[in-house]
């Protein structure tokens, strides 16, 4: 198998399952929002340990360990996709997975607003008006539904947050993912004792299948982290910009043909504006690709002029 297929099948896999999470957490819904995030903290941290014992990238995250500037980075990404986990598994349980996935459709256009914010990246007049549209979308449905879509907001700048603190750290996915569990780790199990201790957890409580369902938390969450390690890898951005829009695209659908979330005038004139925002953004960003790319190409066709001659 071709480097490029292998990572179209790991992206694929990776966001894929990222685009039917809400189908898991609306299994769980009947557990409140802060121990589910508590069982995916601890689950999530002892799969990754494991993981990373199993497959010698021990010497990696020893590495990032002993960065003290990068754990402080990671501490603070650590709070951002808590929020974020927090306010995502609130939603589906309170059936707002379409303003969920408003959220994550407006997230790369956050994403490229807080890098211009902070990192001086200089926007091009493109996605400038991506930015626009995105910002019109939320007027228009705050205007015609009557109030701010709070969670989609919510969480697009806690994810926009946690995508800049992290590309500030520079740290490889797995171990950074598994120093920011081990972090939250004493306080999300210490809350879980006290759960259940006090006799209102719904771990132990709830039936086998419940208690399942919590428990593999862990495996859920790394999964699709690792495959996407994998597909970073071996696929160009570009690639990987256009494949994440499975994600939202996933929660949409879910929403209104699966969980029968109302799918109003609003919304369609809210989604239609940040949509094309989203497909001017992508059009731009491959525009921009190309030029490097062929510019590539030529530094590497002089190169091999000169090894002929």
């Amino acid at each position: 198998m071709s480097e490029n297929r292998a990572g179209v099948l790991l992206g694929l896999g990776a966001y894929c399952m990222w685009g039917t999470f809400p189908l898991y957490f609306k299994a769980v819904a009947s557990v409140r929002a802060s121990e589910v995030l508590a069982h995916r903290i601890v689950w999530s941290a002892a799969f990754l340990l494991i993981f990373v014992a199993a497959t010698g990238a021990g010497g990696r995250l020893l590495d990032t360990i002993r960065d003290r500037r990068k754990v402080y980075l990671l501490t603070a990404t650590t709070l951002f996709i808590s929020v974020n986990w927090f306010i995502f598994i609130g939603a589906v349980a309170r059936g707002k997975v379409l303003e969920s996935s408003l959220g994550y459709y407006i997230n790369p256009l956050v994403s490229i607003f807080l890098g211009s914010v902070f990192l001086g990246e200089v926007l091009s007049r493109k996605q400038k008006i991506s930015i626009a549209l995105a910002a019109a979308g939320v007027l228009v449905q705050t205007a015609m539904v009557g109030k701010v879509p709070l969670v989609s907001l919510a969480l697009a700048f806690s994810f926009g947050m946690y995508g800049l603190v992290r590309k500030v750290a520079r740290v490889e996915p797995v171990p950074g993912l598994t120093i920011e569990m081990v972090l939250t780790c004493p306080l999300a199990l210490a809350y879980l004792v006290w759960l259940v201790t006090s006799g209102k957890a719904s771990f132990l409580a709830g039936g086998v299948g419940m208690d399942f369902l919590l428990g593999s938390a862990g495996v859920i969450t790394a999964t699709p982290l690792i495959l996407y390690g994998g597909a970073i890898n071996r696929l160009r951005l570009s690639t990987m910009g256009i494949m994440q829009y499975i994600v939202p695209s996933g929660h949409f659908c879910l929403a209104v043909f699966v969980f029968g979330e109302p799918f109003t005038a609003a919304h369609l004139v809210s989604f239609g504006l940040i949509w094309s925002g989203l497909v001017l953004y992508t059009a731009d960003s491959l525009g921009s690709l190309r030029p490097a790319t062929q510019a590539a190409g030529q530094v590497a066709g002089e190169f091999q002029e000169i090894s002929d001659k």
